[in-house]
């Protein structure tokens, strides 16, 4: 082996954490057992490389401008560091990002995350029509790099390949067109509450503090279906959240997005990382707290923090982005601080403080039991159409009152697996996935569940955690916040948006 594959060999195991993705772009393998294992190294990782390769061949990679319209071949080294390939797979070809990752809108560590994986479905999931099209203008991965990662990398299964033709039919028959009457109609309720709520801030208390809780669930859930959204009506409302319910678009996208790419994938989706408070399942020792013991009893009050946390968190993002030069950075802010003033201008300390813990209480009674009851993934899921299917519940709602309530939450399996299409479509499609399951053999099948019978699921599920004892080397969950997951050691996207 050449010094130069030394050193190469030497900056891979330097770079590999128990959490990184499989790849072949830049393999090390090791034999165990009989067996070779593949370890991971950081494509993007900015490895110092101090040994010049003695055979004059120069490694080349990739850069190419915001909207793919040229890439050119260059050097992948300079005097001191070098890049290699990352390689995604988009509907069975494999693509080079390594020119284009930190022009991601979404941020470099979705591109790093999907680094030698398939990204057909997160890809078709998320984007609008235009950016799924831009991605057949990204450069082919090399000859020798595919060979291998055909190798490394498991084929797309007949699942997969189902929803990909399902996906496909839902999108020329128009299920993703919005019904504007219908968002009318979300919309003037949503007005009717906040207006009701300022009307009864001085004279009718509790009216207020439980209207205005009302006003805050639904201005999330409303924010919700815009910020997936990628129609014209969902780009014009993206910052609706923002504005109406102190929780800003940026955020939520950087959070919500990988939990819905990585759903129940624990040490990576955030949505479950909620200890030392409440644990989904039981921890390694040195993680476990007294709060264990007795959650199912106390559960109610950190989910009564979730909104607090979300408004926290909030800040802290609007305020970094500033600071990274995102784009739309400082007009989310603007209307954060004029969401903050109004409120505060409109109604008394003694009404929207309590109504920030109600709403939080409500929200988390509903976002919680949909994924909490199902299966938990300790590696990556490469199907992630039947990874969706046994990771969510949804929930069957009694009565019209709870139907809106909900805010479309319940029917979460119709969500994950189509995010970006409008919450009115998922009562009709609810029978399409049913059928899907059945002809797909879908462990477990469609999952669902009462709204109060899923409800005590997730209380059954806390009941039981916190009574079994600590498992050495369970793995690790915790979010430090709904914003810590990504910068524990477990993603390359460790540090923060625009720091690799």
């Amino acid at each position: 082996m050449t010094q130069y594959g030394v050193a190469c060999l030497l900056l891979m195991a330097r770079t590999t954490h128990a959490f990184s993705p499989t790849t072949a772009s830049s393999f090390l393998h090791q034999q165990k057992q009989g067996r070779f294992e593949t370890r991971k190294f950081v494509a993007t990782s900015p490895d110092v490389v101090s040994i010049p390769n003695p055979s004059g061949e120069e490694p080349t990679t990739w850069e190419c401008d915001d909207e793919l319209l040229e890439c050119k071949e260059v050097p992948a080294c300079d005097d001191t560091s070098c890049r290699t390939s990352l390689d995604v797979r988009i509907h069975d070809t494999w693509y080079d990002l390594s020119g284009w990752r930190k022009a991601h809108p979404a941020g470099s560590h979705w591109i790093d995350w999907y680094d030698g994986r398939d990204a057909t479905e997160v890809m078709d999931a998320f984007h609008s029509e235009k950016a799924r099209g831009m991605w057949q203008r990204l450069p082919k991965s090399k000859d020798d790099v595919v060979e291998q990662l055909k190798k490394d990398v498991p084929d797309a299964t007949p699942t997969q390949y189902a929803f990909r033709e399902l996906r496909d039919k839902l999108e020329k028959d128009g299920w993703f067109e919005r019904d504007m009457v219908h968002e009318a109609k979300l919309l003037g309720i949503w007005v009717a509450l906040a207006v009701g709520a300022v009307a009864t801030a001085h004279m009718a208390l509790p009216v207020s503090i439980m209207l205005t809780a009302l006003v805050m669930t639904q201005a999330g859930w409303l924010g919700h279906d815009y910020v997936h959204g990628v129609d014209k009506f969902s780009d014009f409302m993206r910052q609706f959240t923002t504005f109406a319910g102190g929780l800003g678009a940026t955020w939520w996208s950087d959070k919500h997005n990988k939990h819905h790419a990585l759903t129940n994938e624990q040490g990576v989706d955030e949505d479950i990382a909620t200890d030392p408070f409440l644990f989904a399942w039981a921890p390694d020792p040195k993680h476990d707290s007294p709060l264990r013991k007795i959650q199912h009893w106390i559960f109610f009050i950190p989910f009564s923090f979730l909104f607090a946390l979300w408004r926290f968190d909030t800040i802290t993002v609007a305020v970094n982005s500033i600071e990274e030069k995102r784009p739309g950075a400082k007009k989310e802010l603007y209307l954060l601080l004029a969401h903050y003033g109004i409120m505060m201008s409109l109604l008394p300390f003694n009404v929207w403080v309590p109504a920030v813990f109600i709403s939080g209480l409500m929200s988390a009674l509903i976002v919680t039991p949909t994924h909490q009851s199902e299966e938990f993934f300790s590696e990556f899921q490469d199907d992630w159409v039947t990874a969706q299917f046994t990771s969510t519940r949804n929930a069957v709602t009694t009565n019209p009152f709870s139907e809106w309530l909900w805010g479309g939450m319940q029917y979460q399996l119709e969500h994950h697996l189509f995010p970006s299409m409008p919450r009115s479509k998922y009562p009709l499609l609810k029978p399409i996935l049913q059928k899907f399951a059945k002809e797909n053999n879908i462990p477990g099948g469609y999952r669902e569940s009462g709204e109060f019978e899923i409800l005590k699921m997730n209380w059954e599920l806390y009941r039981r955690v916190a009574n079994e004892d600590a498992v050495e080397g369970a793995p690790y969950s915790r979010g430090n916040g709904q914003l810590g997951a990504i910068d524990l050691g477990f993603s390359p996207a460790v540090g923060g948006f625009g720091k690799k």
